[in-house]
């Protein structure tokens, strides 16, 4: 059985290279839906609580809302580092409380200060998935992820599954000590 989470995400972004109106700096509302696969979990009678799979996929997801997506190569990244720094919004602002954790994977870098997210290939609707599915799939058990984006879907299944112990007073995942990090639980 599946729990579904769906995502709304504003972001600029170009491709770069490409012929034809895309090659423009443009940007987007994206809506991102994420599967999650499990068995019910017999506690809660649900397979993952949707608000958790929002919490857990939000740390990472909130890097892309109202950010600037460019690849690596693209020439625009230095001009607009440049004024960036110029203007002091490198390292960030004091009213930039929505960013998430940095990370860095073989497919993409946050710079979570600068609203900036840097991707080795084109950001499609494809790469998108492929981006996510990367950055969550040790965290949740990901059957489907789809996204839109203006008139442009896609949609990728993964098969791979994880054994993820789970609360059964909450349904969310345990720590590696086999404690719920939100109440407590402690798995016997």
């Amino acid at each position: 059985m599946r729990s579904i989470t769906t995502f709304d995400l504003q972001y600029a972004h170009r491709f770069y290279g490409f012929q034809g109106e895309a090659q423009y700096l443009h940007g987007h509302t994206g809506v991102l839906t994420i599967e999650v696969e499990d068995s019910v979990n017999e506690g809660v009678n649900m397979v993952y609580p949707c608000n958790e799979i929002q919490k857990v996929a939000w740390d990472v997801l909130k890097n892309f809302d109202h950010a600037l997506i460019l690849r690596q190569d693209d020439p625009l990244l230095p001009a607009i580092l440049d004024v960036y720094e110029k203007t002091g919004l490198k390292n960030g602002h004091p009213r930039n409380t929505m960013k998430g954790e940095a990370f860095k994977t073989e497919l993409a870098q946050a710079y979570p200060d600068s609203r900036l997210v840097v991707t080795k290939e084109t950001m499609t609707v494809e790469g998108m998935i492929k981006i996510v599915y990367d950055l969550l799939k040790d965290k949740l058990n990901i059957a489907k992820i789809t996204f839109t984006s203006g008139v442009n879907a896609a949609s990728a299944e993964f098969t791979e599954r994880k054994q993820i112990d789970r609360c059964s007073l909450c349904g969310i995942s345990l720590d590696e000590n086999g404690v719920c990090p939100k109440c407590g639980y402690r798995k016997k």
